[in-house]
């Protein structure tokens, strides 16, 4: 006859903290969004979208411009071979579609803000219908 012995292991309190603790860092969270968490996050998602479009644009729009000025101001057009009036003609080229760009991201924040909304709009509106309820 075989003899069959099994053994159970209890532990304190305590440690029974510690185990599920550490087993929470290993799991995946099983957090439900409430609608107004979800509500918070399609419209922040929106103006996130918008902003990141305006600051790209606004960025490269300086960049560009402080090339020209960069051509215009130093001896930067030396290097590249342009002296005297070329390298002041050349920098003032290069630094308007910089004034362009810098002076277009602002509309086109509104315009991405304004689509974007116009998108996820009735998914808002359901939502907040819910909520106020």
């Amino acid at each position: 006859m075989e003899n069959k012995e099994t053994f159970r292991y209890t532990y304190s309190a305590k440690d029974q903290a510690e185990i599920k603790a550490i087993r929470s860092k290993y799991t995946a969270p099983e957090r439900t969004e409430d609608k107004m968490e979800q509500l918070r996050r399609m419209d922040g998602a929106v103006t996130r979208k918008a902003s990141t479009v305006a600051l790209v644009l606004g960025v490269l729009g300086a960049l560009i411009l402080g090339t020209g000025m960069s051509l215009v101001m130093t001896d930067l057009g030396e290097i590249f071979g342009l002296y005297g009036a070329v390298t002041m003609l050349v920098g003032i080229l290069i630094g308007i579609p910089g004034i362009v760009l810098i002076c277009m991201a602002y509309p086109i924040y509104n315009r991405a803000l304004r689509k974007g909304r116009e998108k996820i709009a009735p998914e808002i509106i359901r939502l907040t219908d819910e909520l106020l309820k």
